[in-house]
């Protein structure tokens, strides 16, 4: 890195899906007028002091926070825009690390082509049921039973481009369900090539009492387009480490290490293990459980104590960068709970920076997620190039 860069150790904590509304293009996707931050906190009337401590109220779309928690950093704040043609997961942490998104992956409103389906029976060796849209939990109230009864694994898709297969423990071990998975992800190629095929375990013995697995889920996704920069910083001798379902985005790529989590709290645990111990430059965190246990059940209620408990966790994360390390805030879409449907919203998400050589300063809109690579491709002079425009001198304390 420059001998001038303040920056030695940088963790990019991804709040999946707490986007802040305000996208441009958010009418083209159905969801002009949703924003995830500012409706959960309106709407479950809660507090937020470290996040408003650290200057977050600033970024437009993000609502009245509340009173300033007196001992924490100030950051500096903004918002980023996304120029991937898609708002899921893995082109939002694509374009997070460095690539844009040539195009929108498929996706299957009607369920997937009776072709494809025959063709994954025949290859698993077994009928499935489900092959429609369904809301993770909704589609094992419906369909669980049926699956213990009959042994034949239950697949279904979303807004999002996936296939997802969902299996109870008892009749597929993991490796069974995995090995199902991969046929998925090998057939799920050319035109069908989806983002991810997901293998979704669960437990429990009837309807409404169904649990998945989250440490046993596994993603099956497309490798990225381009190099990220992940694949850079590895090339240039960088250390990188995964938390949380990085390692299943990324499909393997640019991590030399990596640690499964199994919610958000594990997650914030987990980063604030590897700031303290310091054996990675660059830690990028995914704490899943905003998107996936309350954006996609309408749970505004459960989102807001989301919320809640990492703005308590923030201190301790702060407290555990050492005099150069850097912490990046930021998400990779939205899931507005109060918004029609349950899939993604289309939204501008909060890019906070602090640490203790941090310049608190308004970064404005970025317009493109990618500007946060370029910062970091930046901090590490990298020589591999990326999509995006640095903001590091922005945040730099002047010398």
């Amino acid at each position: 890195m420059p001998a001038e860069c303040p920056f030695g150790l940088v963790a990019v904590v991804v709040c999946d899906s707490v986007g802040c509304g305000g996208a441009p293009d958010a009418a083209d996707f159905g969801d002009e007028g949703a924003n995830t931050f500012g409706h959960v906190v309106e709407q479950g009337r809660i507090v937020l002091p470290n996040l408003a401590a650290l200057g977050a109220e600033s970024i437009p779309g993000v609502p009245a926070l509340g009173d300033a928690a007196s001992d924490v950093l100030r950051g500096a704040n903004g918002r980023m825009l996304s120029r991937s043609p898609a708002k899921d997961t893995m082109v939002g942490h694509w374009e997070l690390m460095g690539v844009v998104a040539d195009r929108a992956f498929p996706t299957y409103p009607q369920g997937f082509p009776s072709d494809v389906v025959a063709e994954f029976e025949r290859r698993i060796g077994t009928t499935t049921i489900g092959n429609k849209p369904a809301s993770g939990t909704d589609i094992l109230d419906e369909l669980g039973e049926e699956h213990l009864r009959t042994g034949a694994p239950i697949i279904y898709t979303s807004g999002d481009s996936v296939l997802q297969i969902a299996a109870h423990v008892d009749q597929f071990d993991l490796p069974g369900l995995y090995a199902m998975s991969e046929q998925a992800r090998d057939l799920m190629s050319g035109a069908h090539g989806v983002g991810r095929v997901i293998a979704r375990p669960f437990r429990g013995g009837q309807a409404g009492a169904f649990e998945r697995l989250s440490e046993g889920r596994r993603d099956y996704a497309l490798p990225p387009v381009r190099p990220t920069v992940l694949d850079h910083l590895v090339n240039a001798g960088v250390a990188t480490h995964g938390i949380g379902k990085i390692n299943d985005i990324f499909a393997g790529r640019g991590l030399v290490s990596y640690e499964k989590t199994s919610g958000n709290r594990d997650g914030i645990e987990a980063t604030c293990r590897a700031l303290a111990s310091r054996n990675a430059p660059f830690v990028l965190t995914n704490l899943v459980d905003f998107d996936s246990l309350y954006g996609h059940r309408n749970n505004v209620t459960g989102y807001a104590g989301a919320l809640q408990e990492f703005d308590a966790a923030l201190p301790r994360l702060i407290a555990q960068l050492p005099p150069d390390g850097l912490l990046l805030i930021t998400a990779d879409h939205g899931n507005d709970p109060t918004w029609t449907g349950t899939d993604h919203t289309r939204e501008a998400v909060p890019i906070i920076a602090v640490g203790p050589r941090v310049r608190p300063c308004d970064l404005g809109s970025r317009v493109s997620f990618a500007d946060l690579a370029a910062t970091v491709a930046d901090i590490f002079a990298t020589n591999g190039s990326v999509q995006g425009s640095s903001f590091l001198t922005e945040i730099t304390v002047p010398v």
